[in-house]
């Protein structure tokens, strides 16, 4: 019926894919989820490649986060669970209860802890541009989920 329909549209959905790929933070990574962990908790968004230069400026430093969400309706208390890098670094969450379908950042630089964002108070970024993962561990030391990025993923 109208010839330059399906031409218009697969253009439109073509561009609104490529805009949603650009949208996404530097972290769109591959996750894995161990089979035997079952958790509500899961990675969500990693942002491993500050926006700008990387000049170690404690804004440098929070502009690289990792965000922990709970993907289930109940609260859950993650105190003793850590988020870690491929070479060791850790963070290890004090008395933290993600309510249901909520999440927080957790940024790399220096910071106050609030409700939506804590602060590792590092000093060095964490994250690999080049290729890194970021795992996160229940408090019995089980990985939980995992996000992996860059050349050696």
């Amino acid at each position: 019926m109208f010839p330059n329909a399906s031409r218009v549209a697969m253009a439109v959905l073509g561009s609104a894919a490529l805009t949603a790929i650009a949208a996404l933070p530097a972290g769109a990574a591959c996750h894995h989820v161990p089979h035997h962990a079952r958790s509500a908790v899961v990675l969500g968004a990693v942002q491993y490649d500050s926006p700008g230069r990387d000049d170690r400026s404690n804004r440098s430093l929070n502009a690289e986060w990792v965000t922990v969400r709970n993907t289930g309706r109940t609260p859950v208390n993650i105190k003793g669970w850590s988020l870690s890098d491929k070479s060791g670094h850790a963070y290890r969450f004090g008395n933290l209860r993600l309510n249901g379908h909520g999440q927080v950042r957790v940024h790399t630089g220096i910071g106050r802890d609030n409700r939506t964002d804590l602060y590792q108070d590092r000093r060095n970024y964490v994250w690999d541009n080049n290729g890194d993962q970021a795992i996160l561990r229940s408090d019995r030391h089980r990985v939980v989920d995992t996000v992996a990025w860059g050349r050696r993923h």
